[in-house]
């Protein structure tokens, strides 16, 4: 897909309650150690990366999502027990799907309450968000990292912001996807896709791939 198209309502839709169904998983059976567990976000505990995931769930239910920032969030649900959040997460996350699955496609290209962001691009986003942040807890206990539809999907969320902020050109040619541009022309880099992910969100050293820190969305 290309930046300037809204990304498909139906895969983006099961993909986002797949990944809090897998990230509910992941929440589950932590112990209390785990769960205050620092990680490679600035500030955040395991705890904190969970409550965020679950807060933008809470504020897309409650249509205030972009109200709270991510640290209200986190701050909000950090003292929960993982297992209740777990539980909780579930439930919402089935309320949500109804919500979603009401949409038609107009409805899925409207304005957002985010600004510059058209409901699609916000469901992307969440799903982006919720992927990243269970990579961040994985990293942090020191388990494995997912490769699953979930790195695609936010890597398409990252091409259409970093299309937005203006960033490039270059041709992304990362392994096993795809290549894709971001803008016209520019080098092409390779490389692998969670690293690319993690240097596009700023979690990882911009140098491995020869680009500088605007790459960062959230610099």
């Amino acid at each position: 897909m290309t930046p300037t198209l809204s990304p498909p309502r139906r895969e983006t839709v099961d993909g986002l309650i797949a990944e809090y169904a897998s990230f509910a998983d992941l929440l589950d059976g932590l112990s209390g150690p785990q769960w205050k567990t620092g990680t490679r976000c600035t500030g955040w505990e395991v705890r904190d990366a969970a409550g965020h995931v679950f807060g933008g769930v809470a504020d897309t239910l409650e249509l205030t999502i972009g109200t709270r920032t991510a640290d209200e969030q986190a701050r909000a649900y950090r003292d929960r027990a993982p297992a209740d959040l777990a539980r909780d997460l579930r439930e919402d996350a089935g309320r949500l799907r109804t919500m979603l699955e009401r949409l038609d496609d107009a409805a899925w290209l409207r304005p957002s309450p985010v600004p510059d962001r058209s409901v699609g691009e916000g469901v992307l986003s969440l799903w982006h968000d919720t992927f990243v942040h269970a990579d961040d807890i994985r990293a942090a206990l020191g388990l494995p990292s997912d490769r699953g539809p979930g790195l695609e999907a936010a890597l398409r969320w990252l091409r259409i912001e970093l299309e937005r902020r203006g960033w490039g050109p270059a041709r992304l040619a990362l392994d096993g996807l795809d290549a894709f541009p971001v803008g016209v022309g520019g080098p092409e880099l390779r490389g692998d896709p969670l690293t690319f992910l993690l240097v596009g969100t700023g979690r990882e050293d911009p140098a491995v791939f020869g680009v500088d820190a605007g790459v960062n969305v959230y610099a």
